[in-house]
């Protein structure tokens, strides 16, 4: 396993140690300890990080008590009292870690994705994709994830971030709190279904609303459930496979929108 770069350390180190939001100098001391690193001592959250993972990464030649460190500080549990802290901690270090060649998924999990060369191929890479994603006119919703952020990382993962903000707008309409197949199963199936895409008035109608079921049910199995089991490294995505399935995506946000919710009796 190769070593951090120095550059690397010290963005993930003031990716982690933000003033604004990033770790607590008390969590940045017992985060040190729980992974049996050397703690340099109170002082500036960023430079006393930098200077433990350094030196952890120095004296040991390894990296495996600095990935031990934001697994442990990236768990969700962590932050259950203040949820709101999670995500903008995770982008920032998203950001440092994507010239790593590393990412950290919602779930808290530590995985590979190809290296991002350098912030402009990142920002070239987001306007390019948003410029052609605006031009065929798709949902605001999935235009959210065209940011360089993201795309430092891969096109993959775009895409399946947008899949995500689709399972939560059917738990916003519908007030469940399932994932995956069940949440679809529960919100677009059944007699009626919570939502409604048409009136379901004839049998074509019908019919239209279990296939949109089922493209939904299965653009979550292909985007969610795999990337659980397999470094994204392993799903190479060109900019062309992008736009096509964002504007599929975007053709699922606009469904969603105009659905109804049927009177259950």
């Amino acid at each position: 396993m190769s070593l951090f770069t120095a550059a690397e350390l010290e963005a993930i180190a003031y990716a982690l140690g933000d003033t604004n939001a990033g770790l607590t100098g008390r969590e940045i001391e017992f985060l040190i300890n729980a992974s049996q690193m050397v703690d340099p001592g109170p002082g500036t959250k960023a430079p006393r990080l930098y200077n433990a993972f350094a030196e952890s990464q120095n004296s040991r030649q390894a990296r495996t008590h600095i990935l031990a460190f934001i697994r442990k500080a990236m768990a969700p549990a962590r932050y259950a009292r203040e949820p709101g802290r999670y995500e903008p901690i995770r982008a920032n270090l998203n950001r440092a870690l994507a010239f790593a060649g590393l990412v950290v998924d919602d779930s808290g999990t530590l995985s590979s994705v190809a290296r991002a060369a350098n912030l402009p191929e990142a920002q070239r890479r987001a306007n390019e994709l948003r410029r052609d994603l605006e031009g065929r006119g798709v949902h605001a919703d999935v235009l959210a994830f065209c940011r360089a952020e993201l795309l430092a990382e891969d096109y993959f993962h775009a895409v399946q971030e947008a899949v995500k903000s689709v399972a939560a707008k059917l738990r916003v309409r519908t007030g469940l709190t399932d994932d995956g197949a069940i949440l679809v199963d529960r919100s677009l199936s059944g007699t009626p279904p919570m939502l409604a895409i048409n009136d379901l008035a004839t049998g074509s109608q019908r019919s239209e609303q279990t296939g949109f079921a089922n493209l939904v049910r299965g653009t979550f199995g292909m985007f969610r459930n795999p990337t659980a089991h397999e470094p994204r490294v392993h799903w190479p995505m060109t900019i062309a496979d992008a736009e096509d399935l964002l504007t599929l995506v975007s053709m699922i946000h606009r469904r969603l929108d105009a659905a109804t919710m049927p009177p259950r009796t």
